[in-house]
């Protein structure tokens, strides 16, 4: 009895401590914390040591025992709405507060380990004889409907907040809302994350557990999403729709943009890179280097993991998947283009540009001008790979007829090796090196095809008989699997991350700090994409480059962000286990 008492004294302690801690507080939700915790201790003061410890009596047994079911729940809502509101507060008083929870919480189960039935008769000799002259006896008629109604009552909110605190500290259920980490993962599969190891932080705060965890290549994470704001507003309101979620079991996703469309956040990634890493990824071939090893070397893993081609899984996978990106003549027109690509003879690429100009000059007509000038016809945009191609046909016209428009087309298939001295420049970085050859491919078909649209004007060829020309068809559909390769290149290629310093210095990504990539690469905004697109030059080392749309933003994410590894898949049944390493799941 005498444990007891001291367990039932430090807990009232405990629990004051708290409610005063809950004064320190804004002009906003966060005065609400310290009347609701003040208010419990009051209860707890007269439910434990009152009825408990003063008058030696077990006739409310069952409500005592409720107090202090309840105990932590309560302590934890009044954590979280003190840091509701509009401000924070320092991160010594957070980390204070938390300790005061934990301790809340120890005693409070401690003292129902007490309280229970085999053991709350060893207590006390009186209590013994009271409980056993005293059999609790079931209700009868209504009282009997209404007691059991308060107690499914209570088991549920006993059991929405013991998931709280277990999602919070211990484990997350999560649905995977995307077919970013196909084949590894399918949408609607639902995983446990464990965060024990992985720092856990109480709610709005960064007061927390020590982090136990080090992430390596290949783990399967689930993180913050960090292309979303984390300033207190949202974080408020990405806590809350991430508790109704979690006690809906995943069933209720209320987390949603200012556009009212449901978040990304939390994301479900591959780690790809860890710290003291700078990468680069061509070809589909992720490449990394470190201070101690400066040579860039393939990472064999991630050809484990990475999928580019959907169209060799088995037909039982392939039958849950909504989207393949590519068809298996695309994804050879992808392989084939990089080949031609980099196979590239730059020599020969420069004397067919200059003959292409020459022959196109001797078509050109500026006696029929047209009265527009070069700058209304070409702009940026109509440099991007897609219109370039598309509007050939009216770009030839115009620029056979405008002043100065064969000119223009000299400069713009030679300036990429015209222009200071940039052939020597070549070799020092693979993906700038892959973009050049890429744009001067481009010029090349736009020169062949511009050239031999102007061979059948000036043959009195009608336009409309254009397509039956085999050579010009030839380099129409050269032209067409070249300008969808750049559409998407940057979902296979990625360049030197994180960048060089200004004078050359090579970077790397930071201590603690991780990059993630979803398996299918083709079908997934993940840490290498921003979700915003520019128009910009596939080669900045040409001034009059070719132009494409990029969404490329890589970043890596601080641990901090990361709530924990995705180490089982419970749902659907006939896929439960331990994910495996992508193409091999």
């Amino acid at each position: 009895m005498k444990n007891f008492s001291l367990i039932i004294k430090l807990n009232l302690i405990c629990s004051a401590i708290f409610s005063v801690l809950c004064l320190y507080m804004h002009l906003d939700i966060s005065a609400v914390a310290f009347p609701l915790s003040a208010g419990f201790t009051v209860l707890l003061y007269f439910a434990s040591y009152v009825e408990l410890v003063k008058n030696k009596s077990v006739r409310r047994l069952n409500s005592v025992r409720r107090v202090f079911q309840y105990e932590p729940f309560v302590f934890i809502t009044a954590f979280v709405i003190q840091r509701s509101g509009k401000f924070g507060f320092p991160a010594g008083f957070d980390f204070l507060c938390a300790f005061a929870w934990i301790m809340i919480l120890v005693l409070s189960l401690l003292a129902q380990y007490f309280l229970a039935e085999k053991r709350i008769a060893s207590l006390d000799s009186g209590w013994a004889e009271f409980l056993k002259a005293n059999p609790c006896k079931k209700p009868k008629g209504i009282k009997r409907v209404a007691v059991e109604i308060l107690e499914w009552i209570d088991a549920l909110f006993q059991a929405v907040f013991t998931i709280m605190l277990l999602n919070i500290f211990i484990f997350q259920l999560y649905e995977i809302p995307s077919e970013s980490m196909v084949p590894t993962f399918l949408i609607k599969d639902r995983v446990v994350v464990l965060k024990s190891l992985a720092g856990p932080k109480f709610p709005l705060s960064n007061a927390g557990f020590p982090y136990l965890q080090k992430y390596k290549r290949g783990d399967i994470v689930v993180f913050r999403n960090p292309h979303y704001g984390s300033d207190r507003e949202n974080e408020v309101k990405t806590f809350f729709s991430q508790f109704i979620y979690m006690c809906s079991l995943t069933l209720l996703k209320t987390n949603t943009d200012e556009h009212g469309e449901i978040k990304a956040d939390p994301l479900v990634k591959r780690v790809t890179a860890v710290p003291g890493e700078q990468i680069y990824m061509l070809d589909g071939t992720l490449y990394s280097r470190t201070k101690d090893n400066q040579e860039f070397k393939p990472v064999e893993q991630d050809s484990s993991w990475a999928a580019w081609n959907l169209n060799p899984l088995s037909s039982k996978i392939k039958s849950k998947i909504q989207t393949i990106p590519l068809s298996e003549s695309q994804a050879e027109s992808t392989l084939k283009i990089e080949e031609q690509r980099r196979t590239l003879d730059l020599n020969s690429a420069k004397s067919e540009c200059e003959k292409l100009s020459k022959e196109f000059a001797r078509y050109a007509r500026p006696k029929e001008n047209s009265g527009k000038s070069i700058e209304e016809i070409f702009s940026a945009r109509d440099l991007f790979v897609y219109n370039l191609f598309s509007n050939i046909n009216n770009e030839t016209i115009s620029l056979l007829t405008v002043k100065g428009g064969s000119d223009w087309v000299d400069s713009f298939l030679n300036s990429w090796h015209r222009e200071n001295n940039i052939l020597n420049q070549l070799g020092s970085d693979a993906y700038m090196e892959s973009s050049f050859r890429l744009n001067v491919m481009a010029k090349l078909l736009f020169g062949r095809i511009l050239v031999r649209n102007a061979s059948l004007l000036a043959s009195e060829i009608p336009v409309s008989k254009w397509q039956t020309d085999s050579v010009r068809m030839e380099y129409l559909k050269a032209a067409q699997e070249l300008c969808l390769y750049i559409l998407e290149m940057d979902l296979r290629n990625l360049p030197v991350f994180p960048a060089n310093d200004k004078n050359g210095n090579a970077q790397y990504i930071p201590e603690n700090c991780y990059f993630m990539m979803g398996d299918n690469r083709y079908n997934s905004l993940d840490m290498r994409h921003s979700y915003e697109q520019t128009l910009i030059s596939i080669s900045p080392m040409d001034s009059m480059s070719v132009t494409y749309y990029t969404s490329l933003a890589p970043q890596y994410v601080n641990r901090s962000r990361m709530l924990g590894k995705a180490c089982f898949r419970f749902w659907p049944l006939n896929r439960v286990g331990i994910p495996k390493s992508g193409l091999t799941d």
